[in-house]
């Protein structure tokens, strides 16, 4: 028997897997795969959404935690995209990577750092990108963006949107897709609901971006037969209630605020359909939809706008309808209520979308094969001078 090679050493960095629900579980499939050794450095403290979040305790398998402090969490206009770790580069002189991967955007202040470890110590360079709309920034983040791109030695893409952004802006290797994954121990299927009534959920933020109001017109307007139940918080709820009075909706629509993912995943199972009706604006385009595989996962079908990356992230697993179009919407609701097994039919679609998709354990497998990959090319900087900064 041959001598095993040796393990491929990465050191990710995240600062959503400050919580293991949110980031972490990803990398736990890594237990039973003897050809990585994987470092992840997370956030002792993490501040997002006007709140703080502690790291969760370092006892993920798969992977050897470092909880590591960070300057400047929040800067102003800026938000997170200062932040930097100051004991990241002791870090990785002592662990010496073959490849640094970074799950945050190539303009952040802490892609530029590892941008710099990276060619220090001759490790490939992988940037995992969700943003998906193309706009010029201010410096100094165009600058250290087109520089992070240029030293990049692969990009995991959330969408074909983002893969455009990158390439715009001037990145020219090669690009994976990567999927978010879902916790099938907490969002699974049940007994679906049997009520002549059709019930939606909407579960997220409440601003006026995501488009619930639209739904709230279309029942307006549509069959009587449909109950929405909307779980969520934000500065959009007040307008949201004062929409449901004015249309006369108050009998046939709910609100809840935030709950846990457990409570989540028994919300979702007691749905006939999710909605997602987000709008593109200039500022928003749906990156992905976490909820849409949660929903799915549930057997539960989804109702998407045909925006961003909505239409592919649902796959076989529902309907897209124009954006912004509460009469396309009605419609929907008045064919589903004449053909409810449709909405069987799209559900069990749906979990096979997330079983071939968006499982843990195909989003671990898309991460080594993009890790791998990467160690197998030469370094940007064998390729381009070693002091070039972009133009």
């Amino acid at each position: 028997m041959g001598e095993r090679a040796v393990p491929l050493r990465v050191l990710s960095v995240a600062h959503t897997a400050v919580t293991r629900a949110a980031g972490r579980l990803r990398y736990h499939p890594f237990a039973d795969d003897p050809t990585l050794d994987v470092d992840l450095v997370v956030p002792q403290r993490w501040h997002q959404f006007g709140r703080w979040y502690d790291a969760d305790p370092a006892n993920d398998p798969g992977v050897m935690l470092h909880q590591l402090p960070i300057r400047l969490p929040k800067a102003g206009p800026a938000g997170w995209y200062l932040h930097h770790y100051p004991d990241l580069a002791a870090l990785a002189s002592r662990l010496r990577p073959d490849v640094i991967h970074l799950w945050e955007e190539p303009w952040s202040v802490v892609a530029l750092q590892a941008c710099r470890l990276a060619r220090r110590l001759g490790a490939a360079l992988v940037m995992e990108v969700d943003q998906n709309i193309l706009k010029r920034l201010p410096l100094p983040f165009e600058l250290i963006r087109r520089h992070v791109l240029r030293e990049t030695a692969l990009v995991m893409s959330r969408s074909d949107d983002s893969t455009e952004v990158v390439q715009a802006c001037g990145y020219v290797g090669p690009v994976t897709t990567i999927g978010y994954g879902v916790d099938q121990a907490v969002f699974y299927p049940g007994e679906r609901p049997s009520s002549a009534t059709i019930e939606l959920g909407y579960v997220g933020r409440l601003v006026q971006e995501k488009g619930v109001d639209d739904v709230l017109a279309a029942m307006a307007m549509g069959p009587t037969g449909i109950k929405l139940t909307i779980v969520g918080e934000g500065p959009h709820l007040p307008a949201l209630q004062a929409h449901v009075a004015r249309a006369g909706l108050e009998e046939r629509v709910r609100f809840h605020p935030w709950t846990d993912p457990g409570n989540v995943g028994a919300f979702l199972r007691g749905l006939h359909a999710l909605v997602l009706p987000t709008r593109l604006t200039p500022a928003v385009k749906e990156q992905f939809g976490r909820v849409i595989i949660e929903a799915q996962a549930c057997g539960t079908p989804v109702i998407g706008a045909a925006t961003g990356a909505i239409p592919s992230v649902i796959g076989k697993g529902g309907w897209t309808v124009p954006e912004h179009d509460p009469a396309a919407l009605a419609s929907l609701f008045a064919r589903l209520i004449a053909n409810p097994s449709e909405m069987d039919a799209r559900g069990k679609d749906g979990m096979a979308n997330v079983s071939s998709r968006f499982t843990y354990s195909v989003v671990a497998r898309d991460l080594a094969d993009g890790w791998k990959r990467a160690a197998a090319r030469p370094t940007a900087t064998t390729v381009r001078d070693r002091h070039e900064f972009c133009a």
